[in-house]
């Protein structure tokens, strides 16, 4: 019933900046921690940052001083700022979240479908 949806990828260059958006929609009772993922062809997928529902973050190192999550509790959005991109940035960017059931009996984990983030001149 749940669904994550990311906006904001595309073609970028070297340098350059893009801000990645995820909406949660349906019936739920609240969102735990939130992130996103990163999947290049060939390579596993891996955490590029978390933030919890107080909004303490963490960075994996290749990303740590260049991008920055955020998230607003109200629209039910996560956010990705990334800035100074670079190819090796270029990859599948996923949201993902734990969402509390409408009922409280549950915490189940969510993916988006994904966007691509590609950074090239």
């Amino acid at each position: 019933q749940v669904q994550l949806v990311e906006s904001g990828g595309g073609l970028v260059q070297p340098g350059g900046s893009l801000r990645l958006s995820c909406v949660a929609s349906g019936k739920f009772f609240s969102i735990n921690a939130m992130g996103w993922y990163r999947q290049a062809p060939g390579k596993e997928r891996e955490l590029v940052a978390s933030i919890s529902r107080g909004s303490s973050t963490n960075y994996a190192d290749f990303v740590k001083d260049r991008f920055t999550i955020s998230r607003d509790n109200a629209k039910n959005t996560v956010n990705l700022q990334m800035n100074a991109l670079k190819p090796e940035d270029t990859a599948a960017y996923y949201c993902n979240a734990y969402i509390i059931s409408e009922d409280r009996n549950s915490e189940l984990r969510y993916w988006g479908q994904g966007t691509q983030v590609t950074v090239s001149s």
